[in-house]
């Protein structure tokens, strides 16, 4: 059978992310056709018809349908939003016990379909079960994706942006590691419309290293913050997962700070971390080695010895 024309996600995991993805997605019109996956078959159902009766009101037509495992075996894109939510008061790495043995069950039956597209991780903690997903499924490293701290990059950009006063899109920096508590913001690097913030500092008494400090850990605590007020995250992170959804479709070439495997990169190996990376058609073309100072060299090797140590349990040689 030919494959279809256009461009086909499958969506495994119809819950908070997942449900939300799919609606970012048909409002943005980035792919031709969504398929939807649940263990909770009626859940996926009844998203399919609810967001199918708002197509009259999109911009571009998306076909959504239900689906299941088989399904995958022609889609670009197998999106998986699924596994155990983070509940309050949890950290992201306490998760990865009850989400290894789904992600197992997940990734087995996609690659038993003839899948062989790009995986996108979005499920906590990522950068485990980014790195999980490319054991279970023998997949090349650049076609294994986590949404790494794409979310985390957005979150500084929009407060450095109040901070500033000028629009999140002129503000250019990134938080690179774990999505999670390791992480760490390249403030080295941070530049707003070309002029960096540090020298904004130097030259105006108005801004302050203490105030920068206080804006990461509002960064670093968004979840939490987000978790205790309403019980998960998932507007900001869906559209997240379609902008990376758009980059690869669209074979942008775009530089976005996603879950990717190091081989050597910031002088470490075998772990799947928040980095920027030129992603395309083919998934991670490749990845961006930030000019980092010592302290944040620091940083970065103590978060990826973080992920390792969470790693090494379950994956050792």
């Amino acid at each position: 059978m030919n494959k279809p024309k256009g461009n086909r996600i499958a969506l495994i995991g119809t819950g908070f992310v997942g449900s939300s993805y799919a609606f970012a997605l048909l409002n943005q019109g980035v792919a031709d056709e969504l398929i939807m996956i649940d263990m909770n078959e009626e859940k996926a159902k009844g998203d399919v018809l609810d967001l199918n009766h708002g197509k009259v009101f999109a911009a571009n037509p998306l076909g959504i349908r239900f689906g299941t495992y088989e399904d995958c075996h022609d889609a670009d894109i197998v999106v998986i939003c699924a596994g155990a939510n983070q509940k309050p008061g949890e950290t992201r790495l306490q998760l990865v016990e009850k989400n290894l043995k789904i992600f197992h069950s997940i990734v087995t039956q996609v690659t038993s379909s003839g899948f062989d597209g790009i995986f996108l991780v979005a499920t906590n903690p990522v950068d485990v079960l980014t790195y999980a997903t490319w054991k279970y499924s023998g997949f090349p490293k650049e076609r294994v994706i986590g949404s790494g701290t794409i979310l985390d990059t957005a979150r500084f950009r929009f407060l450095l942006g109040e901070y500033f006063n000028v629009a999140p899109q002129n503000v250019h920096g990134y938080i690179i590691g774990e999505h999670g508590d390791s992480e760490l913001p390249v403030y080295s690097s941070v530049d707003v419309g070309g002029v960096s913030v540090m020298k904004m500092i130097e030259k105006n008494n108005t801004y302050s290293q203490e105030d920068l400090d206080d804006i990461f850990v509002n960064v670093r605590d968004a979840a939490y913050q987000i978790i205790n007020s309403k019980g998960a995250t998932y507007y900001g992170i869906a559209m997240g997962l379609v902008r990376i959804t758009k980059a690869l479709l669209h074979n942008e070439n775009s530089i976005l700070t996603v879950s990717a495997l190091l081989e050597g990169e910031y002088g470490e190996d075998d772990v799947y971390i928040g980095v920027p990376a030129v992603l395309n058609r083919h998934g991670i073309r490749e990845i961006i080695e930030l000019d980092l100072s010592s302290h944040e060299k620091d940083l970065f090797r103590k978060s990826a010895a973080t992920l390792k140590e969470t790693l090494a349990p379950h994956f050792s040689e």
